[in-house]
């Protein structure tokens, strides 16, 4: 397995990479569904966590997986949390709309 990962130039990790974090990007900028929301912010900690992994394979260093693992951790205690918000926010206004969330300030 080793070998297979060590046959891919680690500059296509990279441009992976940069491309799922540019589309994260572009969806938190430009949605406005929370969930859609969400999931953009999953997709670039996962971008990242590619790019980690493929540069701790290529350094031969287990120290960038042990981190990709710990940020696997903080992406699912977000998601868990963020979910329960945004089932509070979908109780109070039936809506998932974020732009609606101004109305909480109140």
């Amino acid at each position: 397995m080793l070998e297979v990962i060590r046959s891919v130039p680690v500059e296509y990790y990279v441009y992976l990479s940069s491309v799922l974090f540019s589309i994260g990007v572009f969806g938190v900028l430009t949605r406005r569904n929370a969930i859609v929301v969400l999931m953009c912010i999953e997709l670039m900690l996962n971008a990242v966590n590619l790019l980690l992994a493929a540069f701790s394979t290529y350094l031969s260093d287990a120290q960038g997986q042990i981190m990709v693992f710990f940020i696997m951790v903080v992406a699912a205690a977000e998601a868990a949390v963020g979910l329960g918000i945004l089932v509070m926010i979908y109780r109070n206004t039936k809506s998932t709309d974020i732009s609606l969330l101004d109305k909480l300030r109140n």
